[in-house]
């Protein structure tokens, strides 16, 4: 297969998931070419997500690598080949690089979570919402930005409706309900469409009220993407200049985990949580 010049973020992640597989052997990339009758070129290519790696290599590899984990092996091989050509690529010349991996990322997950403090989930948000917080950015957007991130945005929950959606859980901060962004007539549109959603058995939602005890958090906001094993899990964290940042060091996955589990624990009961917003709604 042809090398790549520009790997998805699904291809870099079986690249690196292949190196830590060697790396645990204990074989240097020369090594390893010997053992699979390459050169170490084709090695670096392949773990850098620049080569496209079949299934039959993946498992190759791992026997090589004395990787006996079976589940992960075939999660691995799952990945393989070139790239998917999903909705998403038609954005890759119109929204900055990291949304099109992170849309990629949502259409394989097998469940989501996320926990915001200052704003509605994106997977959540209606139309009006959204359009109101892409006309707030700093500096300003082309009105033709706007409507390629507004357009990407709704697509993206487009998996929340499809046969055999993943499961979503959304734990929110009463501060992103009340934020009233667009003014109220959006806001209300807002809260209605949350409870709407709530309504779909594999969407839960969790409302953290003001006064809170022992709540912490440094007010990022965090999306846990699961995949089909725990090895292949990914953070995506906002950062402060808009752009996305991945995560998928172990030690990183076990801290956000703890983090999202520790948000869950201080929010109200999902049907609490409906009872809130539904007041909130009234006093809107």
């Amino acid at each position: 297969m042809p090398p790549t010049s520009n790997p998805t973020l699904r291809q870099r992640r079986l690249g690196v998931e292949l190196r830590k597989l060697r790396e645990r052997a204990g074989l240097t990339a020369t090594a390893a070419a010997q053992l699979l009758g390459v050169n170490q070129a084709r090695i670096s290519m392949m773990e850098t997500g620049r080569t496209p790696v079949s299934a039959d290599r993946v498992r190759t590899m791992a026997s090589a690598y004395d990787c006996s984990d079976q589940p992960l092996i075939e999660a691995l091989a799952a990945m393989t080949g070139r790239r998917t050509r999903g909705w998403w690529e038609e954005y890759r010349d119109h929204v900055p690089a990291a949304l099109v991996d992170l849309a990629e990322l949502e259409h394989h997950a097998l469940g989501l979570r996320a926990a915001l403090v200052i704003h509605i989930p994106a997977l959540l948000q209606t139309t009006d919402h959204a359009r109101a917080l892409f006309q707030a950015v700093v500096p300003p957007m082309h009105q033709y930005e706007i409507e390629h991130r507004l357009s990407h945005r709704i697509k993206r929950q487009g998996i929340l409706h499809r046969d055999n959606p993943p499961q979503y859980a959304a734990t929110v901060h009463e501060a992103a309900l009340r934020m009233g962004f667009g003014g109220p007539v959006v806001t209300r549109g807002q809260l209605k469409h949350l409870l709407d959603m709530s309504e779909l058995p594999h969407v839960t939602l969790r409302v953290i009220p003001f006064g809170t005890p022992h709540f912490h958090t440094t007010g990022q906001s965090v999306d846990y993407i699961q995949g089909p094993v725990r090895q292949l899990d990914t953070v995506q964290l906002d950062s402060h200049h808009g752009a996305c940042e991945f995560l998928d060091a172990e030690v990183q996955l076990d801290k956000y985990c703890a983090v999202l589990d520790s948000m869950e624990l201080c929010a109200l009961t999902p049907t609490s949580s409906l009872d809130f917003i539904h007041r909130l709604l009234q006093e809107t």
